[in-house]
């Protein structure tokens, strides 16, 4: 079956995005989490903190490209400097990139309404310990909230 995005769905995962505590949601184009190529639409607002991470699985480099929006993506050393900012908007030259295998890398949702697409190998596994970055807190902690202001900070 034919699947058909629009732009009134995309509005309304970002409503949806707005709505949730993690200030985030996507809508998955693959079947199931044991798909092999994962294809998805992902709405971040601003607010929601995705905790610096790579992929050490070699088939697992991820492509984003966005759809509507600001965001802000940084890429980081092993140390947790940051060695790479890239803000992907509309009408703008970047608006996508590829991110290799063992990238430590985050994004930042610089607009609300924000929305990209993401394709990646599949299936679906959780970030393991070893992928998160050791140096960035983890997702619900008390710490997040600087952190999350520190990536900002890099697109101000």
């Amino acid at each position: 079956m034919i699947q058909i995005i629009t732009q009134t769905q995309l509005a309304l995962l970002s409503e949806d995005a707005s709505a949730s505590p993690r200030l985030r949601k996507n809508l998955n184009c693959h079947s199931t989490n044991e798909a092999a190529c994962h294809r998805l639409f992902n709405a971040l607002e601003p607010g929601t903190y995705v905790q610096p991470h790579c992929h050490l699985d070699a088939s697992k480099e991820e492509t984003i490209l966005l759809v509507k929006g600001r965001l802000g993506v940084l890429i980081f050393e092993a140390d947790g400097s940051v060695a790479q900012r890239l803000l992907l908007q509309e009408n703008a030259e970047q608006l996508a990139l590829t991110i290799p295998m063992g990238v430590f890398h985050s994004i930042v949702s610089l607009q609300k309404g924000s929305v990209f697409f993401e394709a990646k190998a599949g299936p679906y596994r959780p970030i393991s310990l070893a992928e998160k970055a050791p140096w960035a807190p983890d997702e619900g902690t008390p710490e997040q909230a600087a952190y999350l202001a520190y990536m900002l900070e890099q697109f101000s």
